[in-house]
């Protein structure tokens, strides 16, 4: 076992994209609080285990369809291929809180790519006001424009692509309405420029039939040469 984990360690390497999840962090604001408990432990129990107590949208997630769509596509129906390809990151660390991101921001989008917005709001992530309402946010005529642009996937480094003022349910209904997966509460830590050259995007949700979405852990992948 320890040949094949250092054999595929040099064959592969893996950027990681996501947020912790741990005990009270933070989420969404009108979800249920995060509860991870420890449910037993060592010397007393003779074993450890946790437990989970947290929506389903919590953390690093996919949404499927269903999430915004009635009858929509769930989160198990769609084969773990469609959650990896090339990607395109957008840097709009530039742009002001609660800024629109429209189709003028969105110019260094490449069809056919999975396509990534750093806002740099991953970073803020707190239970505070400029976290869960400040972030700049994909406002409806910029979903509609990744639509048209034939993108297959949209992600963004907060919890919601939308923000959570009245444009987050047309965004999410014009993405998810158009089979556009998303991916939400992403980190762009410090290196991301660097490895992201080459690198093929991943992110894989659990299996869970029947749900409208799922963590998932969001890496970069490249070849370890």
């Amino acid at each position: 076992m320890r040949f094949l984990v250092e054999n595929l360690s040099s064959l592969m390497r893996f950027f990681d994209l996501s947020q912790p999840l741990f005990d009270g962090c933070p989420n969404c604001h009108v979800h249920p609080p995060v509860r991870l408990p420890v449910t037993a432990d060592h010397p007393a129990d003779g074993w450890r285990m946790e437990e989970f107590h947290m929506a389903s949208h919590t953390g690093t997630h996919l949404d499927a369809p269903l999430h915004k769509i009635a009858g929509g596509a769930t989160i198990d129906s769609f084969p773990l291929e469609t959650f990896t390809g090339e990607c395109c990151i957008l840097d709009l660390t530039h742009l002001s809180a609660g800024h629109p991101i429209g189709p003028d921001d969105l110019g260094g989008a490449e069809p056919g790519k999975i396509l990534l917005l750093n806002t740099g709001w991953g970073h803020k992530r707190a239970k505070t006001d400029e976290w869960i309402h400040g972030t700049p946010y994909l406002a409806p005529e910029g979903a509609q424009w990744i639509v048209d642009q034939g993108i297959p996937a949209v992600g963004i480094d907060h919890f919601s692509i939308g923000g959570t003022g009245p444009d987050n349910t047309p965004t999410h209904e014009i993405l998810l309405g158009n089979n556009v997966w998303v991916i939400e509460e992403l980190c762009f830590r410090d290196g991301w420029r660097e490895f992201a050259k080459g690198a093929t995007f991943m992110a894989l949700p659990l299996l869970l039939p029947g749900f409208s979405g799922s963590p998932c852990r969001a890496v970069l992948v490249k070849s370890g040469n």
